[in-house]
Parts: structure tokens; sequence; C-alpha cells
């Protein structure tokens, strides 16, 4: 094993690669999980609940895994850093047996605190002077794949890597948590980006769930709502900010109410693809 003396950089060359292997191999299992399960809608009589009329191409694809590929890396460096930042007890996190309820209420506090962080940042990589560094490249994929959850450039990668060590500095987490978070995220995540809605027609007339975000949610985002519907799990922030997309309901419905014909039955309803407002 290489060393350099320089503690922080032997760790990353020690716990690098697995550090890679796990985040890569998360985003593999829950990306292909999800388009697996795409796929087999497209092959059913739910083939009428694609959000677009335009279909992904296999450069999408393969644009969507290779930045993807980017992003890891940039997580599995954050990894590594936080696994040394924890060990020297500059991060917080704890190895004790937690009870049920408070190993639910850890994990549902650090779900909230991620939507409200994901919301605010994610806003601001909208503003014109750091769109084109930031989040340009996700928004590349007008009509995502769940290949573009991690799609993203460098500084945005980093962005979103930071969530973790940001609430480790003042939340101590048992690592099981923290492992629960990173696949439920990474799940919801390749949901969103899906391009089916994959939610019961029922989702928004329930009270119990339709605070909960849908795939036409962020599909509107990357379709032509592109400064609205900003929320990653919930539509709180959103409502509270003044930035859900007026048509999200409409839409919502007008997608789960189709029949196996995946084209819209109103052309003048189906969500605008502007690829030129990327420029």
């Amino acid at each position: 094993m290489l060393q350099t003396g320089f503690v922080p950089l032997d760790v990353l060359f020690e716990r690098g690669p697995v550090s890679f292997a796990f985040n890569f191999g998360r985003y593999v299992l829950a990306a292909g999980l999800v388009a697996l399960v795409v796929l087999l809608m497209a092959r059913s009589h739910l083939a009428g609940r694609r959000i677009q009329s335009r279909v992904a191409t296999w450069a999408d694809r393969r644009r969507e895994v290779l930045l993807s590929m980017q992003a890891v890396a940039v997580y599995a460096v954050v990894g590594v850093f936080i696994f040394w930042g924890v060990k020297e007890g500059v991060l917080q996190r704890v190895n004790v047996a937690y009870s049920w309820p408070a190993y639910l209420g850890l994990a549902a506090a650090m779900i909230v605190a991620h939507d409200a962080y994901f919301y605010w940042v994610h806003r601001a990589m909208h503003h014109p002077k750091l769109f084109k560094v930031f989040h340009r490249a996700h928004h590349r994929s007008v009509t995502p794949t769940p290949w573009a959850a991690y799609s993203f450039a460098i500084p945005e990668s980093l962005v979103m890597a930071l969530f973790v060590p940001l609430w480790l500095l003042f939340i101590p987490t048992p690592g099981s948590v923290i492992l629960a978070w990173l696949m439920f995220q990474i799940f919801r995540n390749a949901m969103g980006h899906a391009g089916f809605e994959l939610h019961p027609r029922w989702w928004l007339s329930s009270a119990l769930t339709r605070w909960i975000n849908t795939t036409t949610h962020h599909d509107l985002h990357h379709s032509g709502g592109f400064n609205r519907n900003y929320g990653l799990y919930f539509t709180w922030w959103d409502k509270w900010m003044g930035t859900e997309h007026p048509r999200y309901a409409a839409t919502f419905a007008e997608v789960t109410s189709r029949n196996s014909d995946p084209s819209p039955s109103d052309p003048a309803k189906a969500p605008s693809l502007a690829p030129s407002r990327l420029a």
C-alpha cells in the first residue's frame, strides 16, 4: 500500500477503492432496478404512463452513466474523508445500539434535513451565475432516465456530497442510519428520473401521500418547468416558496389516467421540451 506520510491522503489510497465500489454499486442497484421496472411498464398496459412523448436515446443514457461515474468518484473521495473525520473525532458518529423509535426518528430527521438542503442548494444552482458551472450538465437530460440519478458535474457532485459531513458535524448518527439513508436517497433519486409515473392515480388525492414527490413532479423540472419543482422527497418547500409547477397536479392526473398509448392524449398538455434554456 502506497504511504505518503500525509494521513488523509494515505486513508484515501487505502479506502478509496472500497468507497468507490460501494457508491457505484448502490447507484447501479437503484438505477438498474428502477430501469427494469420502467422497461416492464413500457411493455405492459402501463405504457401510457410515459410522462413525455420524447424517448431518451442510448446517447442520453451513456452520458448519464459516465457523468454518474464521475459523481461517484467525488462521493468516494468525500466518503473517505468522512471516515477519516469520524476516526479523528472531527465528525460525530455513534456505534451504540438505538431503540427502534430512536432509529426511525433519526432516519426521518435526516431525510427531512436533506430535503431542505437539497431544495435550497438546488435552487441556488439555478442562479444564472452558478448554473453553467454547477447544474447545466444534469439538465442535459431533458428526458431523464433512472441513470440520471447521479448525472452531475464535479462541482454539483461536491455540493451534494457535503450534506453528510455537515450533518455529522452536529448530529451523532449510527452508521446503520447513514447506510439506510444512503440507500433511500439513491432509490428515490432514481424514481424521480424514471420517465414513467410510478405512483398510483390516487396519490395526490390522499392527505397521507400528496406531500410526497412523484416522478411527474421532478420530470416537469427537467422538461420545461426550469424554475419550478426544486424539491427532492417532498413538495413542502415548493409549496411554501411558490415554486411548484402550476400544472403539476393536472399533468399527474393526465399521465396516470392514460391508456396503453404512451403518447399524451392532448398534445397541448404535454410537457414542453426546452433544451434551448440550457444554452
